[in-house]
């Protein structure tokens, strides 16, 4: 059974203006203005783009994340394809549309505050001699994914 965490109440987080203060804390690098409106499209949304749930769906399979579609599509994939399907304004130099799936879906998962997810996440993907395409790096020894 699920308890009323973060993930499960970001409307009242956002409220009391916690969420992106948690967010930022976890690590999130996209500003508090499309978070918001992530947030609030991700919310309302009833309808994605296939590829894109397929996109986060993989990306979840391979971490271990286990999805909950009980209500539809897991709030995790909502919000992911709702950062995914973004335009890159013309007057902006760095937009999250510019990030690698898997960094996108950890910056989704930190939105939402889900550190048992991002960890999952981190654990697949940032490995020892490898490209890690959340933190942009080859992995020389233990360093920290970002």
């Amino acid at each position: 059974m699920k308890d009323e965490s973060f993930e499960m109440r970001p409307d009242i987080q956002r409220q009391t203006g916690e969420a992106y203060s948690k967010y930022q804390e976890l690590g999130g690098i996209i500003n508090e203005e499309d978070c918001k409106n992530a947030w609030a499209r991700a919310e309302k949304a009833t309808a994605f783009i296939k590829s894109l749930i397929g996109q986060a769906k993989e990306i979840a399979r391979y971490a271990g994340i286990i999805l909950d579609n009980s209500d539809g599509v897991d709030p995790k994939v909502k919000l992911y394809a709702v950062l995914r399907a973004d335009n890159k304004p013309e007057d902006v130099k760095h937009h999250h549309s510019q990030m690698s799936d898997q960094r996108l879906f950890a910056e989704a998962l930190r939105m939402l505050g889900d550190t048992d997810a991002l960890n999952k996440l981190v654990d697949a993907y940032h490995k020892v001699g490898t490209y890690c395409p959340i933190c942009l790096k080859v992995i020389e020894s233990d360093e920290e994914c970002r």
